[in-house]
């Protein structure tokens, strides 16, 4: 996969909700229910953070869910990208981008969403084909204004910021003429997961789906 079709891909998968839900799985019990709750809210795109033993498991349990399009995050090295391709992952995000983790994602399919904070970081990406791309952390490098200061002179790269994302702050991003989607944690609060409440997980879903972009 060249990093032009990886891109392609990575916008089409964004382009799906207005929220990437990203989510730390700790308990495998959780992983299909949690799945079903956000599809069914209207958010069918899942990123699984690689932070927990039972990351891995987690996807391939979420992948089985009708309308998923289940993705790996915090995507490090090489054998990360590995792993969560042979799990089912159908997208990979990094916090931020090297060769040899480009090298892997493009050698086995996976397209990416490569993270970039800066200008510099984002020509490099650009400079290899990376036209979608991560802005993270975002609200840590300047949240909203700094992610529009990049629309002008880089026209041609889309974004999904996250790194502070709330349901506050999300419309403003979205309003952003280079911003396809962006990424929370929100939707997924930890003591909703613990307590197996699904229907309160699946209404702030569909709260969030309803975000105007």
């Amino acid at each position: 996969m060249t990093p032009t079709e990886a891109s392609a891909r990575a916008a089409e998968i964004c382009r799906l909700a207005p929220v990437i839900p990203v989510l730390v799985i700790d308990d495998l019990a959780h992983a299909r229910p949690l799945a079903e709750a956000l599809v069914a809210g209207g958010l069918p795109v899942l990123e699984v953070t690689l932070r927990t033993p039972v990351a891995l498991d987690a996807i391939r349990a979420m992948a089985a869910v009708p309308g998923g399009v289940v993705g790996a995050g915090t995507l490090l090295t090489p054998e990360d990208v590995a792993a969560a391709k042979e799990a089912g992952a159908q997208f990979g995000v990094s916090p931020g981008a090297t060769d040899r983790l480009l090298d892997a994602a493009e050698a086995r399919g996976l397209p990416m969403l490569p993270g970039a904070a800066t200008a510099s970081e984002v020509m490099t990406l650009l400079e290899r084909g990376y036209t979608t791309q991560k802005f993270f952390p975002a609200e840590a490098v300047g949240g909203a204004p700094a992610l529009r200061s990049l629309a002008s002179p880089l026209p041609q790269v889309s974004f999904c910021p996250t790194g502070g994302i709330t349901l506050a702050n999300a419309p403003t991003y979205l309003s952003l003429p280079n911003t396809l989607c962006v990424g929370g944690s929100w939707v997924a609060p930890k003591d909703r997961m613990q307590a197996g409440d699904w229907a309160a997980i699946e209404t702030l879903a569909r709260e969030a789906a309803s975000l105007p972009r």
